[in-house]
C-alpha cells in the first residue's frame, strides 16, 4: 500500500454528511421505480445484476451505522488516502454480502438503512473514531469514502439501466473526484504532470522535472465522471483518448500504467 502523503485535503464534515445522505436518497428514489425486469439486468460488475448492485449500495451507507455501533477504537490506523489502495482486499467478502442482501425487499432495505444512518450520526462527538474493514479511521474520513462508493455505484447503475439518469449530488461528486485525484498523486508522487479535473481538482504527479511557472509541459484534463471511471477501471485510458473524453499533452502525460488507481 503506498504511504499517504503527509498533507491531505480537508473536507467540511457537515457538507459531507449531507452529501452522502443526498446521494443515497437519489439512488433510493431511482431503485424504487425499477421494474423486476430492470432489476434483473446485468451490470459491468462481473456477475452482479442490477438488484445485487442496488443491494450493495445500501451496504455502503449501512457500514456507517454498523461500525458506529461497535466500540470506538483507541487510535487511528488508516488515513483517508490509505483507503483507495485497501479496498481490493475485501472484494470476495463484499461480493458474498451483496448477494445475501439482494434477497431482501429493496424498498424496506433502503428505508431501514437510511433510518439507521440518521440515528447513528445523531449526537456523534467531533473526532470520533470508527472501526472499518481496513482498520480504525476517523468518522469524517470514513464518510468521505462513502462519497466514492455512492458516486461510483450510481454511475454503474446509470450504465446498467437504459434511460436511467440518477442525479449526482454536486458535493458528493466533488469529494469523490478529489479523493481519487489525490490518490493518484500518492501512487505516483512528483510534479512532472498536472492532472486537471475541472471544476473540482488539480493535482501534480509523476516523477520528473517539476513545473513552476506558465503553462505546464505535461497536462492531462478530463471531466469528473470520466476521471472517476478511469480511476476505478470502468474506462480504459486508450478508449478515453480515442473518444476525446480526456486530453493529454506532453511526453510524460500518459497515465495508462498508473490506472486504475483503485479497483
Amino acid at each position: 500500500m503506498p504511504p499517504a502523503k503527509k498533507r491531505t485535503r480537508t473536507y467540511d464534515p457537515a457538507k459531507i454528511r449531507t452529501a452522502v445522505r443526498a446521494q443515497f436518497g437519489n439512488v433510493r428514489e431511482a431503485v424504487a421505480a425499477l421494474e423486476p425486469e430492470q432489476l434483473a439486468l446485468p451490470t459491468r460488475l462481473g456477475e452482479w445484476t442490477v438488484r445485487e448492485l442496488a443491494a450493495h449500495i445500501t451496504m455502503a451507507l449501512g457500514a456507517v451505522s454498523r461500525f458506529l455501533a461497535m466500540p470506538e477504537p483507541a487510535a487511528r490506523e488508516v488515513a483517508l488516502l490509505d483507503w483507495p489502495f485497501a479496498t481490493a482486499s475485501a472484494a470476495v467478502q463484499v461480493d458474498e454480502a451483496s448477494r445475501a442482501f439482494a434477497a431482501q425487499d429493496l424498498g424496506e432495505l433502503y428505508a431501514r438503512t437510511l433510518t439507521a444512518y440518521d440515528e447513528a450520526l445523531s449526537g456523534v462527538t467531533e473526532g470520533r473514531l470508527t472501526p472499518t474493514r481496513f482498520g480504525a479511521m476517523t468518522l469524517d474520513d470514513f464518510l468521505v469514502t462513502r462519497t466514492v462508493e455512492l458516486i461510483v455505484h450510481t454511475d454503474d447503475l446509470n450504465d446498467a439501466v437504459p434511460g436511467l439518469d440518477v442525479a449526482y449530488d454536486r458535493q458528493a461528486l466533488a469529494a469523490c473526484t478529489r479523493l481519487l485525484a489525490d490518490a493518484l498523486a500518492v501512487k505516483a508522487p512528483g510534479g512532472a504532470v498536472e492532472v486537471r479535473v475541472p471544476p473540482f481538482a488539480v493535482v501534480q504527479c509523476v516523477q520528473g522535472p517539476r513545473h513552476t511557472r506558465g503553462t505546464p509541459p505535461n497536462v492531462v484534463e478530463t471531466d469528473p465522471l470520466t476521471w472517476i471511471r478511469l480511476a476505478t477501471g470502468r474506462t480504459h485510458w486508450a478508449s478515453a483518448l480515442d473518444e476525446a473524453r480526456v486530453s493529454a499533452s506532453g511526453e510524460r502525460a500518459d497515465l495508462a500504467e498508473l490506472l486504475p488507481v483503485m479497483s
